[in-house]
């Protein structure tokens, strides 16, 4: 499955969170590495929704950029 993270930037790193898992987080102390970190920690999230028996939530997160023009313009 293809999920949707979310990759912010921290003071001292960068954090990840998945929208559609909730409480599936990862920090990392560059891009290439919370990105790694946020992959096993869905993997593990959904492995432990298995052993509990538990659904494994599908996708729903949209990710969608929108371009806006003058956006420092104030109103």
């Amino acid at each position: 499955m293809l999920y949707a993270t979310v990759i912010e930037k921290a003071t001292k790193n960068y954090s990840a969170y998945v929208r559609d898992l909730p409480g599936c987080v990862a920090t990392g102390s560059t891009i290439e590495q919370v990105e790694q970190q946020i992959k096993e920690a869905i993997e593990f999230h959904i492995e432990g929704l298995k052993i509990e028996g538990l659904p494994i939530p599908k996708p729903t997160t949209l990710c969608k950029y929108v371009e806006c023009d003058d956006a420092q313009r104030s109103a």
